[in-house]
């Protein structure tokens, strides 16, 4: 249910609004255990998610390192080897 939920921190490019809103979407799915709200829930639901994204993208504007930026399309690939260790492939 998390997949999304990836390390968004200290990339080159950073992390864009699109991502940030999938990992909030999917923390909250997770807490919730909703998949899709009801319609009694969604405005909370969604309402949750936007704060959640709002707030993660603070974060992540204020986090400082020195570690030079990761490269998205190497941190791709590294996952990619790492399930076909352990899955195999497809």
């Amino acid at each position: 249910m998390c997949r999304n939920i990836r390390t968004l921190f200290n990339f080159d490019p950073p992390a864009t609004d699109e991502e940030i809103h999938s990992a909030s979407l999917q923390y909250v799915r997770k807490i919730t255990g909703y998949n899709k709200p009801s319609k009694a829930n969604e405005e909370a639901f969604n309402r949750a998610v936007n704060e959640i994204a709002m707030v993660s993208r603070n974060l992540l504007n204020t986090l400082e390192t020195i570690a030079e930026p990761r490269n998205r399309e190497v941190e791709a690939e590294r996952a990619r080897t790492r399930a076909t260790k352990r899955f195999g492939t497809n």
